[in-house]
C-alpha cells in the first residue's frame, strides 16, 4: 500500500490526527512507510495563504488545516482522460493524473500531490474543486463485478501459460488481506482498499507483460480487461480512501 499509494496512506492517518485519534509520533511513523522526509511545496497558482507552507513538513500542514475547520482527508487515484474526484483547475487535474492520485481536503478546497524526490516526498498543494466520487457500496460492488469477469477472461486467455506472476497474483485476488489502517478505519473500508489495490496490481501486470496476447482477439479482450479493472480499482480504491464516501452510521476515521 504505502509504496503504491502515499495518498491513502495521508487520508487515513491525516484524518485521524484531524479528529484527535492517534498522536503525531504515530503519524509520524506511519508515513515514513511512504517516504522517510516529507515536505510541503504550494504550487503558483495555490492562495498566498499558503506560503508559509514552503517547506515545512507535514504536522505544520495538517495544524493550519485544523485552524481552518478541516476535519476529513480523503485521495483520489485519477488517469488520463479520467480525472476521477477532481474538477479542476487544470494545472491540479494535470499533475495528479501525471502522478496518479492526489490527497483531498474538500473542507478547505486543498489537493496535494505527492511527488518523489530522492528518498523524500513533497507535497505539491494546489486549489482543488472535488467532483463527486461514488459511494463505498457502490464502487464495492462495481469492483466485485469487474473483478470476476476479469479473472474469467484473464483464466480463459491461458493467463498461467504466458505469465506466472500474474496468474499467481489473480489466484490471490479474491484473497487479499484487508490493509492496517490509521485507527477508526471500518473493517469493510480496509478491505476494499486491499482488493481495489490488487486489482490495479493485476492491471499493471497485465499490461507490463504481452508475451500472451498472440491473436487480435486476445490483445483486444485483454486491453478492455485492463482498463475496466484498472478504473474500477481507482475508483473503490478513492472511495475507500475518503470518510464521505463510507456509508451513514459507519465510523469514521
Amino acid at each position: 500500500m504505502t509504496s503504491t499509494a502515499p495518498a491513502l496512506l495521508l487520508a487515513w492517518w491525516g484524518t485521524a490526527w484531524l479528529r484527535g485519534l492517534t498522536s503525531t509520533d504515530h503519524l509520524l511513523e506511519a508515513m515514513t512507510a511512504a517516504a522517510a522526509v516529507h515536505s510541503v511545496h504550494p504550487a503558483p497558482e495555490s492562495s498566498p495563504r499558503w506560503d508559509e507552507a514552503e517547506g515545512a513538513s507535514l504536522v505544520p500542514l495538517l495544524a493550519a488545516l485544523r485552524r481552518q475547520g478541516a476535519l476529513s482527508l480523503g485521495a483520489t487515484f485519477p488517469a488520463e482522460g479520467d480525472p476521477l474526484g477532481l474538477a479542476g483547475p487544470r494545472e491540479l487535474n494535470l499533475d495528479a493524473t501525471d502522478v496518479g492520485e492526489a490527497l483531498l481536503c474538500p473542507d478547505v478546497g486543498l489537493a496535494a500531490v505527492p511527488h518523489h524526490v530522492g528518498a523524500g516526498m513533497t507535497w505539491v498543494l494546489h486549489p482543488a474543486r472535488p467532483r463527486p466520487l461514488p459511494d463505498l457500496g457502490e464502487a464495492d460492488r462495481g469492483l466485485r463485478g469487474v473483478m470476476l469477469r476479469s479473472v474469467e477472461t484473464l483464466e480463459r486467455l491461458d493467463v498461467a501459460a504466458w505469465s506466472p506472476d500474474l496468474a499467481d497474483e489473480v489466484l490471490n485476488a479474491t484473497h487479499h488481506r484487508p490493509l492496517p489502517s490509521s485507527p477508526g478505519v471500518p473493517d469493510p473500508v480496509r478491505a476494499l482498499a486491499g482488493r481495489a489495490l490488487s486489482a490495479r496490481t493485476i492491471a499493471a501486470l497485465a499490461l507490463r507483460d504481452h508475451g500472451g496476447a498472440v491473436s487480435a482477439h486476445e490483445v483486444s479482450a485483454r486491453h478492455h480487461v485492463v482498463t475496466d479493472l484498472d478504473r474500477a480499482g481507482r475508483v473503490a480504491l478513492s472511495a475507500a480512501a475518503s470518510p464521505w464516501c463510507w456509508p451513514p452510521g459507519q465510523p469514521e476515521a
